[in-house]
């Protein structure tokens, strides 16, 4: 026979019921752990909610939201919402066809500060870089802390023509903001920058995105640290099939009246790349 059969498992202090819960509309849930976790994260609850109603029992619910997306060393987006950030910008991008920049950022030397310092002044390094990066973007981008040094910042509605001057700002103001560590020295900390552009109005993935910056990363690492590298998107060259669909409508002498002659060899720069072909006024 069963000895354990039919007796209730013991009830511990974290998931007991809340006394003060008992007739409302949660009545009977173990809330105490998720409220613990709540207070240890600073996540105050709205007030004037009246305990166990459903407003605040949302509001409970959000606060977990929160805090299971958020980095709790920096209050950075952690891997988990940057996943689901960078999935909801490959979609757009295919379907919209506006231009977004991936940055991945690592701190050069991290190693080296935390063997000569201390794991404390590490965790003070990227505390500090994290709100470098911050301070540096816009409302609409997300900055995540993706590993231990390791940071990603996705860039939507980033022209090409701005990318690097966007990577070196961030760099720049890392660059010029010495850490204060424990016992009041000073460090230096520099950052590398790797980043892709993500193919227009193609249905890409969010893996091969990060790996494309990623080669550039690792590409700023080798070539001396402290600098940015980007992978610039192609730039498309039209067909003779495609130019002739598009102005298949336009009478000759109207086209030339309206936009003068044109010239649709194209170009070539220096490093054999192709360039879209222009008008020539």
């Amino acid at each position: 026979m069963d000895l354990l059969a039919g007796m209730e498992p013991p009830i511990t202090s974290d998931f007991a019921p809340l006394a003060a819960l008992e007739g409302s509309f949660c009545a009977g849930m173990r809330l105490e752990s998720a409220l613990n976790l709540l207070a240890q994260a600073g996540w105050g609850l709205p007030e004037g909610l009246a305990m166990g109603s459903q407003p605040w029992l949302q509001s409970v619910v959000d606060g977990l939201c929160e805090i299971s997306s958020r980095d709790v060393l920096t209050g950075l987006s952690n891997r988990r919402l940057f996943e689901a950030a960078i999935g909801r910008e490959v979609d757009r991008v295919a379907r919209i066809g506006e231009p977004a920049l991936l940055l991945m950022v690592d701190i050069d030397h991290f190693k080296k500060v935390n063997d000569t310092h201390g794991h404390a002044a590490g965790d003070v390094v990227i505390q500090s870089v994290a709100a470098s990066l911050q301070d540096c973007v816009r409302p609409m981008d997300t900055v995540a802390r993706i590993g231990g040094e390791e940071f990603a910042i996705i860039l939507p509605n980033c022209p090409p023509a701005f990318g690097q001057t966007v990577a070196e700002r961030v760099r720049h103001k890392v660059a010029t903001s010495p850490v204060v560590v424990i016992g009041g020295q000073q460090l230096s900390i520099t950052i590398s920058i790797g980043g892709a552009f993500a193919p227009q109005w193609v249905r890409s993935s969010a893996s091969l995105w990060c790996e494309r910056a990623d080669q550039q990363l690792y590409r700023a690492k080798t070539e001396g640290r402290n600098r940015t590298c980007l992978e610039m998107p192609p730039l498309t060259v039209v067909s003779a099939e495609e130019k002739s669909l598009l102005f298949a409508g336009f009478a000759q002498s109207d086209f030339i009246a309206d936009s003068g002659p044109v010239d649709f060899a194209p170009k070539t720069r220096n490093d054999g790349h192709h360039v879209q072909p222009h008008f020539q006024p």
